[in-house]
């Protein structure tokens, strides 16, 4: 559950973009080896989210709305699954769970979840990609 497909695909499409030239679903489809439909799908996240900008016209396609330097793996993994979790019952009902208490699992992951949230906002794009 931690890294869905979609999560691995908006990184690759924020990566086919990260020269701040705007590029087709094709042309990303083919560098980044995603099936096309997923990548329309990941696009209209990443469009909601503000990280991609369609360019209309004949020679349009998809840019960065935002640069490398303020993006973060946290911020394109957010745009696709909001519910990321490392595993289900952190956003969800876990039967032994009573109240305000966690049961030591829970505690424990719930941990392990917020420290996997810092280190995707630690660093942005540009010290991944380019750095």
């Amino acid at each position: 559950m931690l890294f869905t497909k979609e999560s691995d695909y908006a990184i690759r499409i924020v990566r086919a973009l990260k020269s701040s030239e705007q590029r087709n679903v094709q042309e990303i489809c083919t560098t980044e080896e995603i099936p096309k439909a997923f990548c329309y799908k990941i696009m209209k996240k990443l469009r909601r989210a503000g990280i991609v900008e369609a360019v209309r016209g004949a020679g349009g396609g998809f840019r960065l709305a935002r640069s490398t330097r303020e993006l973060t793996l946290y911020d394109v993994i957010m745009a696709v699954e909001p519910d990321f979790s490392v595993i289900e019952c952190i956003h969800h009902f876990c039967n032994q769970n009573s109240g305000s208490k966690h049961c030591k699992v829970h505690a424990e992951l719930l941990r392990i979840q917020h420290t996997v949230e810092e280190l995707l906002q630690k660093k942005t794009l540009y010290d991944i990609l380019e750095g």
